[in-house]
């Protein structure tokens, strides 16, 4: 694994640049990270929305199902929370990647829409969106307006006055998108992995199974965080570890690939 810090490291980061050119079928995973530039908490972060509400208590789909009210606290918090928000640098690298022929699609653990709003267009939500409302019942879909989330009470589907939640994935709901996500890793040579540590499955197997492909894994995270079980302890996944802020590696590696296209 090669190490990239910014403004250091030249030689490892122009033959990361000149490899990512060279790749056919390039792809990125995003996760929470990625978003922290824009003014968004990590859930899981210290002062983030599950250190607020349980997600056992909250999150799941048998507290929806028994008791809307208190899980509109929740998604009334996250709501609040995405208004406003903007693509940051890093959202507009990935999207100038894809315009440009560099990356077929992304993979996001992400709700906020922000990939959409920079410019991509092959986003794959693995956990849905918080952009809609969805209806259990009858599987209207509406799009989300600031007056859900000021209204007492909880909104309901205008098709069938059955209680609507957020298009979110939650805790005992089946995740979203892998067919299509195993279309666009299928063959995928190079894997982006921006702002996530990849615990969580499905998109914990991801950049193992871009490995056993023989693609390569580009990490972008403050730390190091890819890794497999080797017999003398874990082994580092990545190919290129780019260490440090998102909003300072990203920028650093898109100006690279300009520089070798």
């Amino acid at each position: 694994m090669k190490t990239i810090v910014p403004k250091k490291t030249e030689h490892h980061l122009a033959q990361a640049a000149e490899r990512f050119t060279r790749a056919k079928r390039a792809a990125a995973l995003t996760g929470a990270g990625i978003s922290v530039g824009s003014g968004i908490a990590d859930f899981r972060s210290p002062g983030g929305l599950w250190s607020k509400f349980s997600p056992d208590e909250y999150a799941t789909l048998d507290v929806f199902l028994s008791s809307p009210e208190k899980a509109w606290r929740l998604y009334r918090e996250m709501g609040r929370s995405l208004i406003g928000k903007k693509p940051n640098p890093a959202h507009r690298v990935l999207a100038d990647f894809e315009n440009n022929g560099f990356l077929k699609g992304l993979i996001t653990q992400n709700v906020d829409n922000l990939h959409q709003a920079a410019g991509s267009r092959l986003v794959l939500e693995i956990h849905g969106d918080h952009q809609h409302l969805q209806c259990l019942q009858c599987g209207h879909v509406t799009p989300v307006i600031e007056d859900h989330y000021q209204m007492k009470g909880v909104p309901e589907c205008h098709s069938c006055s059955y209680p609507y939640k957020p298009n979110v994935v939650l805790f005992g709901e089946s995740v979203r998108s892998l067919h299509h996500i195993e279309e666009l890793l299928a063959n995928c040579d190079l894997l982006l992995v921006v702002g996530t540590s990849a615990q969580v499955y499905p998109a914990a197997g991801l950049p193992e199974l871009v490995k056993q492909q023989g693609g390569l894994i580009y990490e972008f995270n403050q730390d190091q965080a890819l890794s497999v079980p080797g017999s003398q302890g874990n082994i580092p996944l990545s190919d290129f570890f780019f260490q440090g802020d998102l909003a300072d590696t990203l920028p650093m590696f898109g100006e690279a690939v300009r520089s070798v296209a």
